[in-house]
């Protein structure tokens, strides 16, 4: 056996046995509702932060976001603006989910909306939801702890292999420690996946030569680049356009990342933290002002960072280490082959000419410290599966709390509590077998797939707007909008693509059509049925009922009149944040501090769409710190109940809720 992989099984040996203590102390626990479900409201706030942290960036953020930037270069890049855009979900809703739930005793998102609409069919969509959700984001982290693991022992555990090692002990993890447990771990997680970025990033830039020499390989790739946008410019340095209206079997000039698709993409990725698993966490939360700083400091400026300038480095790195075979051919004095003989191995000379082979490029740049330093793959494969591991966990067993509490107790009223539990418990292996089929049967990148899920997410959205702030959407309007929602990302994305084909049906618009995410076809449709029906079935009883569930959040969450005053501001500077940083406007960033091919004129010295990131991500932490501190929408004012911890006791008495 190789040392690399004696050090990756020894590492993954401590690591998962650390898992296991916490798996056992978590059974342990005396199992209450509230403790099953979300570890008995109390979770500090230290372990929060890196626990949330953890669970929204997971094994598409390690694994497969630097190889689309080495696939798509820059124009992908714009997608690390999820550091900023994942938390300004829970700016908007986590706060306010939190209050009621403390006030209303609420255990699981599906219960909390079922009251508020007075609405069965809530709750089971909330279920639906969290399954379409858990699926493909499950997929996403198997199939890529099967490249590394594949990659990392020179083939001696296959791909499909790794993804069932990484199965058995996601579900062994969840179906033992509950929420507590997988939060204890995760904060270590957290750690794990910022410092794995980082050091995979600093071993590119120290592989390539230093960083002139990596400048010098940028500035050479916008020139030699064979596939252009409509100005000429590298598909690698500059974004395509704001939008192009392709339609089925037509491929966007110089790539599919347009201002819209951009745009779009990142809405879809605000469904992270509107997913129902994500609720679980807001409950589970000891009080609320924790919420601000994994915002702003952990997320937004912490993994932006990361994302920003590490993985950049790593993406494109892998150009000048011998992935990209037309440049070694053009200029091999920039490359340095160190990744020839692993491409041997797999039966190409381009990484692009393999399997998923974006996916594979993180792991064969783990796999470079196999001679100097095989202790290191076996930690950063740790780091890597940790990360993966950590979203898994969270959101398998976050569906499992919501399958027992909100269908089969209702199912099933008179079972006992053991065998629901034997139920969940089965329902969460055929889940984990549909995550291995959906894994092993998708040609997606794994940031594609991870795509599709958080599109199914955001179709939560108007519903807990309408919670927390639009009290005039109505039972109907969100029923039928989150339903045509779902509808439209699928039909706008592979899976209803593939089903319509199976049908030898062949629809004229193709896999997102005029370069709009499904994610954002499938918002627009929601939204824009939710507030029509809305407007047409307003009813003086649902009124009565949601006046009860806002009276509470004009009480401790209302904004002060210095924060109304500023509020027209803040969601205006959003509002043209989201245009320049992440949608059309950020064509802009193309030229505007230099040539992308020339690097005499970058004025920044790094090239302008780089530059223009930076910039904008800069303006994003200042953005959502805005929101979630000054604005007061991820804190409470000093005196206010929950604020210090000392009056967290939740009323559980169900008949206190309005309805």
């Amino acid at each position: 056996m190789a040392a690399k992989t004696l050090w990756l099984f020894t590492f993954l040996a401590l690591y998962w046995s650390y898992c296991i203590f916490w798996g056992i102390r978590g059974a342990l626990i005396p199992r209450t509702a509230p403790e099953r479900y979300i570890a008995g409201r109390s979770i500090p706030a230290w372990i929060f932060i890196l626990a949330a942290t953890a669970t929204s960036f997971s094994g598409w953020t390690f694994i497969g976001h630097a190889g689309l930037v080495y696939r798509d270069g820059f124009p992908y890049a714009y997608a690390s603006f999820y550091a900023v855009v994942i938390p300004l979900t829970g700016v908007l809703l986590f706060k306010r989910q939190w209050l009621l739930g403390r006030r209303f005793g609420f255990t699981t998102p599906g219960e909390m909306l079922a009251a508020y609409y007075a609405s069965g069919a809530m709750r089971m969509l909330t279920v639906l939801v969290a399954l379409l959700f858990t699926i493909p984001y499950l997929a996403v982290q198997l199939r890529a702890s099967g490249y590394l693991f594949n990659i990392l022992t020179d083939g001696l555990l296959g791909v499909d292999t790794g993804m069932w090692l990484l199965a058995a002990f996601i579900l062994l993890y969840a179906l033992a420690g509950g929420l507590r447990a997988a939060a204890v771990v995760d904060m270590l997680q957290t750690l794990l996946l910022a410092a794995g970025l980082i050091a995979v990033g600093l071993i590119c830039l120290h592989q390539v030569g230093g960083w002139d020499r990596f400048m010098e390989g940028l500035a050479v790739l916008g020139r030699i680049d064979p596939r252009t946008t409509a100005e000429g410019h590298s598909h690698l340095l500059a974004t395509p356009g704001a939008f192009q209206p392709v339609g089925a079997g037509t491929a966007a000039s110089g790539g599919p990342w347009t201002g819209t698709m951009t745009l779009s993409y990142l809405i879809g990725l605000l469904g992270l933290q509107a997913a129902p698993a994500f609720s679980l966490w807001v409950f589970s939360a000891s009080r609320p002002n924790l919420f601000a700083p994994q915002q702003v400091w952990a997320s937004a400026l912490g993994i932006g960072l990361i994302l920003m300038v590490f993985t950049v480095l790593t993406g494109f790195g892998a150009h000048f280490l011998g992935a990209d075979a037309g440049l070694a051919a053009a200029r091999p004095d920039l490359v340095t082959p160190l990744l020839a003989d692993d491409l041997a191995r797999l039966g190409a000379r381009d990484i692009l000419a393999t399997a998923h082979g974006a996916d594979q490029i993180v792991p064969l740049l783990i796999d470079l410290m196999a001679d100097n330093a095989a202790w290191l793959v076996g930690l950063l494969a740790m780091c890597a599966v940790a990360v993966m591991q950590a979203t898994g966990t969270a959101f398998l067993n976050g569906f499992g709390r919501m399958l027992e509490h909100d269908l089969l107790r209702r199912l099933a009223p008179r079972a006992s509590a053991d065998r629901l539990s034997h139920w969940t418990r089965a329902s969460l292996v055929v889940v984990m077998i549909g995550a291995l089929a959906t894994a092993g049967g998708s040609s997606d990148a794994l940031v594609l797939v991870g795509g599709v899920a958080v599109a199914y997410a955001l179709q939560m959205g108007p519903a807990l707007v309408g919670l927390c702030w639009w009290r005039w959407l109505t039972r109907t309007g969100v029923v039928a909008g989150m339903a045509a929602g779902m509808a439209a990302v699928t039909l706008t994305d592979t899976p209803g693509l593939a089903l319509l084909a199976a049908l030898d049906l062949a629809p004229p618009w193709g896999r997102w059509p005029l370069t709009i995410h499904s994610a954002g076809w499938g918002i627009g449709v929601n939204l824009a049925l939710t507030v029509a029906l809305s407007a047409l079935t307003q009813s003086r009883t649902d009124r009565d009922r949601q006046a009860g569930f806002h009276a509470v959040l004009l009480r401790q969450a209302a904004l002060t009149p210095a924060q109304q005053r500023l509020a027209p501001l803040a969601w205006m500077l959003a509002a043209a944040w989201f245009w320049f940083a992440v949608g059309p406007g950020s064509v802009l960033g193309n030229t505007l501090f230099g040539d992308p091919g020339d690097r005499r004129s970058w004025v920044l010295g790094i090239p302008s769409i780089w530059a223009w990131q930076i910039l904008w991500w800069l303006l994003g932490v200042g953005l959502v710190a805005l929101l979630a501190y000054r604005l007061g929408l991820s804190t409470l004012p000093d005196g206010a109940p929950g604020r210090s911890g000392a009056e967290e006791t939740p009323q559980q008495n169900r008949r206190e809720r309005p309805g």
